[in-house]
């Protein structure tokens, strides 16, 4: 039966927040001083102890709960679920006489009602509760003293206190709402990419010319206050009565916040303005910029956007040097997208505030364009079950829309692009639920055009995007001065539809020579990139070897193994530059092992794990042929990912065949797995053929290809092949 976690045990608590906003919410935990803040689906995994959680829920401005865990168990039937639940210590968590709630979220064929699980949930607590001391908590949905969440998935139930009491997103000001109110976790979002963090330091201005009930502007101006955003909430009592939750060292919190709320309203600039066309609108907006405390700081007035001019900005805006102008305009079924008032308000910014930023908030791609403004950077984010593109444009002077390229492009271009812009749409979705960053964009999908695009977004700089372009060889019968037209086509159509100059273009052209087609020579600029996979940073080099330091068609194998990794050992074969060993430490393994024969690649992985600030001798790097390495290594191992490569001829080492010798590698592998060990092997060989008659002898083997090719290589499901191999029950470690 599972045991209550001690309340003050340091964990792995859970804040979630609409999809899209993760990794700006887990750059907010790291600034509130939480150890490590690891970017997951529509939230973070947060390390951290109890201090850390109550901070996050008074201070953080864009996490929608804040979920310090009690119990995971396995949940196949209700039943299962209940005793799970009845068997934790009640009356530890729960004071007498407190009243409960439980939220529940359940997926799966085995429980399929929300209601009735958290049905079952409160009875487990009641039940418990009334065999310690004859009491009965009451229910309260709206204001209880423990709210529990509940989240049933893949045969398991997690149990957590909701610290929060319910939605971090109500900050207690606003009361009087306009139609379709945008919540404010995600207004402090559409601020933040708009840098508004940095702007108003420098005596920035803030704008909202269709700012309805004011949720942008006065989220700005408690930002810009220094107010935390939980302060308002039940006046700043503690939103738990959990017995976990450190009430004294809430009130240290809330004293020192209301301290700074003090000084931060004292010294706030009247340098905030909104507008819209509705009266009934500004009058909402008034009288919830009184209640937050910032009503003096903002001017809101009746205005057409339409008719919006420099001379209609208040005082405090037109003597501003610099500004964000932000905006949330219709785009759902309530409020119905027009694409003229879209570039109505592109017009009014150009127009109003042409030197200032802008961050809009638009339905999707087709409104954002419809602005007329190019952005900087456009991110997909969600307002409740709507997809939405948020904006971000530096400056709104000169950022209007070509109509067309300066030279316009071929008939060969010109399909490319169409493929491109089409590949864009089709995988912008999963692109963002999967926040995937680097990415494959077109793989020879028109055949005469020959080439694999790669795009690599860089973790510090994601307006900035780099391509990877490796060209195929062309069949013998194409002349080469056509196959280096069709490459000029393809380049130009790349850069075009995805905006990037020529100087961020790494391009690997193949020449003729004695032996048939091969690769150029390669640049020495020495130039890495830091991307993001998952909760990873891995270093990439475009420019100076054929491959870049990471195989993005291996992306569901690594995430595999950061998944599975929690407290295992892992062993990690012909590691290349490691990518699967940082994400099995940021995963949580207890100890990792490399092995390659490469001293380049061993530094490389170096670098990766310092980038995670991994380091110390539970991440062994060892240099040596992998093979041999391994028939002599006497180690168990929980979890292993062998990837060889197709052949090696190196000096320093026998010659390698992956299909001569991959019985010899899988047999030793096996033979270093612990009882229950798992060993994932793979390889890019399309002509290889698995001896499955051999390795029967020794191990139990699945192949899983299907599920380790990604979306964007589903054109190309050859790429790669991988097995999962695990010891026959029973059986013994083969010698």
């Amino acid at each position: 039966m599972p045991a209550c976690l001690p309340p003050r045990t340091r964990v792995n608590f859970f804040a979630s927040c609409p999809k899209g906003l993760e990794y700006l919410l887990a750059d907010e935990l790291s600034a509130l001083g939480c150890a490590r803040a690891t970017a997951a689906v529509a939230g973070v995994n947060v390390e951290g102890g109890p201090a850390d959680a109550q901070r996050a829920v008074l201070w953080s401005r864009l996490a929608s709960r804040v979920l310090w865990p009690l119990a995971d168990y396995d949940c196949p039937d209700e039943q299962a679920l209940y005793a799970g639940a009845r068997a934790l210590d009640w009356p530890a968590q729960l004071p007498p006489g407190a009243t409960l709630a439980v939220d529940a979220h359940v997926s799966g064929a085995a429980i399929t009602h929300a209601r009735y699980a958290a049905q079952r949930i409160k009875d487990a607590v009641v039940d418990a509760m009334r065999a310690h001391d004859g009491s009965r908590p009451d229910v309260d949905l709206d204001a209880p003293d423990l709210r529990l969440h509940l989240l049933v998935r893949k045969g398991r139930a997690k149990l957590s206190v909701d610290l929060g009491g319910g939605p971090l997103h109500r900050r207690g000001w606003r009361q009087a709402r306009h139609e379709a109110p945008l919540k404010e976790n995600l207004a402090a979002a559409v601020l933040l990419r708009g840098g508004w963090d940095r702007l108003h330091g420098e005596g920035g201005a803030l704008l909202d010319p269709m700012c309805g009930s004011g949720t942008l502007v006065i989220e700005g101006a408690l930002m810009a206050a220094d107010v935390a955003p939980g302060l308002g909430r039940d006046g700043g009592r503690p939103p738990t009565r959990w017995s976990g939750f450190d009430a004294g060292a809430w009130q240290a919190l809330v004293d020192e916040a209301r301290a700074r709320a003090d000084a931060g309203l004292a010294r706030l600039a009247p340098r905030f303005q909104g507008v819209d066309l509705d009266p009934q609108a500004i009058e909402s907006a008034r009288a919830n910029a009184a209640r937050a405390g910032v009503a003096e700081a903002i001017d809101f007035r009746v205005g057409d956007l339409r008719a919006l001019q420099p001379q209609d900005l208040a005082p405090g805006l037109a003597s501003a040097a610099t500004g964000l102008a932000v905006a949330n305009p219709p785009y759902d079924a309530r409020l119905a997208a027009d694409p003229a008032l879209y570039r109505t308000l592109g017009e009014a910014l150009r127009r109003t505030v042409p030197g200032w930023r802008a961050s809009l908030l638009c339905g999707d791609d087709a409104l954002a364009r419809a602005t007329g403004l190019r952005a900087r950077k456009a991110y997909a984010v969600f307002n409740g079950p709507l997809e939405c593109v948020l904006l971000a444009v530096d400056p709104v002077a000169g950022a209007e829309r070509a109509e067309a390229p300066a030279r316009p492009l071929s008939e060969g271009a010109a399909m490319v692009a169409n493929r491109l812009r089409k590949t864009l749409r089709a995988s912008r979705r999963w692109r963002a639920q999967a926040q995937v960053s680097c990415w494959r964009a077109y793989d020879a999908d028109l055949p005469e055009y020959a080439a694999a695009i790669d795009v690599y977004t860089p973790d510090d700089a994601p307006d900035r995007p780099w391509l990877h372009v490796q060209e195929y060889a062309a069949p013998a019968d194409v002349p080469e001065e056509v196959a280096r037209r069709r490459l000029a086509d393809l380049l130009a159509a790349a850069r075009e539809v995805l905006e990037v100059p020529r100087e961020r273009v790494s391009v690997k052209t193949r020449a003729r020579g004695r032996g048939g087609s091969k690769y150029g020579r390669f640049d020495a600029r020495g130039e890495y990139l830091v991307v993001r996979e998952g909760g990873a940073r891995l270093r990439v080099n475009l420019f100076d070897y054929l491959d870049t330091g990471l195989f993005l068609d291996h992306r569901p194998l690594r995430e595999r193994i950061a998944a599975e990794a929690g407290g295992l050992r892992f062993l990690n074969l012909f590691c290349y530059t490691g990518a699967a060993t940082v994400q099995a430490a940021v995963g949580g393994a207890a100890r990792t092992t490399s092995v390659d024969l490469s001293a380049t690649y061993l530094q490389w992985l170096a670098d990766n794990l310092a980038a995670n600030g991994v380091g110390g001798p539970a991440h062994r790097l060892v240099q040596a042929d992998a093979l041999q390495w391994l028939e002599a290594e006497r180690g168990e191992y929980d979890l292993v990912f062998c990837d060889p490569p197709t052949f090696s001829n190196s000096a320093r080492a026998d010659d390698f065949d992956v299909q001569r010798e991959h019985v010899r590698l899988l047999r030793a592998a096996v033979a270093r797995l612990s009882p229950r060990g798992v060993l994932y092997f793979s390889n890019n060989f399309r002509r290889f053929r698995l001896d499955v008659e051999q390795i029967a002898a020794f191990a139990d083997c699945e192949e899983i290809s299907a599920d380790t090719i990604p979306p964007d290589f589903a054109r190309n499901p050859r790429i790669h092949r991988a097995w999962r191999l695990r010891r026959p029950d029973g059986a013994r470690a083969p010698a």
